[in-house]
């Protein structure tokens, strides 16, 4: 029995993971991630740091990308929700610049696996979330690059019905140039 069930989005390589619950009336076990499932689809990533974040309703984290040492992500939400978005940023990608988002939560455990060369961001729908993610790659402060939120050339629909709260780093992003 399959441990994950692997969907692809319209974007060739970005993948949303659903791994298999089994629970009872006590609770529930899952696997996150299993390297042998990931590999048998096709999702080769080897990751060294795993990250997690709290945030409150409204934050927006994003969008962030590693510019000479880009990172393949697996990300997910343990507890709330957020909505979830990568940008194709791969050179000569045919859907170079596209968008995907998904909702990510606590109750769906979906996960979303992002590979490198794309941007990420995302922000919290519920009252509070917490997020984990994976990377494959080691995380340098002198090799983040990133974008504003609210590119108009991007077009990312946020479900937001007011002004996200983004840090001062993230104020700052300038537009991404296409």
């Amino acid at each position: 029995m399959a441990k994950f069930n692997f969907t692809e989005t319209s974007i060739e390589g970005l993948i949303i993971a659903e791994p298999t619950l089994y629970g009872d009336k006590r609770g529930y076990f899952m696997e996150t991630y299993n390297e042998k499932e990931f590999k048998g689809a096709g999702l080769r990533a080897e990751f060294v740091q795993d990250n997690e974040s709290r945030s409150e309703h409204g934050v927006l984290r994003g969008m962030h990308f590693q510019i000479k040492y880009p990172q393949t992500k697996l990300v997910r939400v343990l507890s709330g929700e957020v909505f979830d978005v990568a940008v194709d940023l791969r050179p000569g990608s045919k859907t170079y610049g596209a968008w995907v988002g998904v909702y990510l939560s606590g109750e769906n455990k979906k996960m979303l696996y992002i590979p490198e060369s794309f941007a990420h961001g995302f922000l919290v729908t519920s009252d509070t979330a917490v997020f984990a993610y994976k990377c494959s790659e080691f995380y340098r402060p002198e090799d983040e690059g990133g974008f504003i939120y609210d590119d108009e050339t991007i077009g990312i629909k946020w479900p937001a019905d007011t002004e996200p709260k983004l840090s001062e780093k993230d104020r700052r992003l300038p537009r991404l140039p296409l």
